[in-house]
């Protein structure tokens, strides 16, 4: 598996967004609880992105990249995104997300992105699946 797309979700947009983002890869989007760590000896790219909650990742995925030893991701690229409320102060999990993944050995590929949802709950924002499948597109032409 070259690139892989990771997520955490809590009412199911940032599955949405994360299926989405592998569409326009063409490659696969996985929940972190179906992620295996063999799968690294291959890859290229790992997008990582959760929503936010509490100005922050959710706990579980925060608990999944603590699993992560010190320079496992070295040789692979990575970034990340996060889905969020159009609102003034909101935090910022995709900026953590790739913080860590540095820390851990990989290697920014982009900036991260940030998807919209219409409250707490979603739904996402019209335009937010399309832009997300362009957003792979263009992480597949910059490996």
């Amino acid at each position: 598996m070259k690139t892989l797309v990771v997520y955490d979700s809590a009412y199911g947009n940032t599955a949405k967004i994360a299926e989405a983002i592998a569409e326009g890869l063409g490659t696969k989007a996985l929940h972190i609880s179906k992620f295996k760590k063999e799968y690294l000896k291959s890859m290229k790219l790992l997008v990582v992105g959760s929503p936010i909650q509490g100005w922050r990742p959710l706990e579980g995925m925060n608990q999944w990249l603590d699993a992560f030893s010190g320079s496992q991701l070295k040789n692979i690229k990575v970034t990340s995104f996060d889905t969020r409320m159009k609102v003034f102060f909101h935090g910022d999990a995709a900026l953590k997300i790739l913080g860590r993944l540095v820390d851990k050995g990989g290697s920014k590929l982009v900036d991260p992105k940030v998807f919209f949802v219409k409250g707490k709950e979603g739904p996402l924002f019209d335009g937010e699946m399309e832009r997300a499948i362009e957003w792979g597109k263009e992480l597949g032409k910059k490996l």
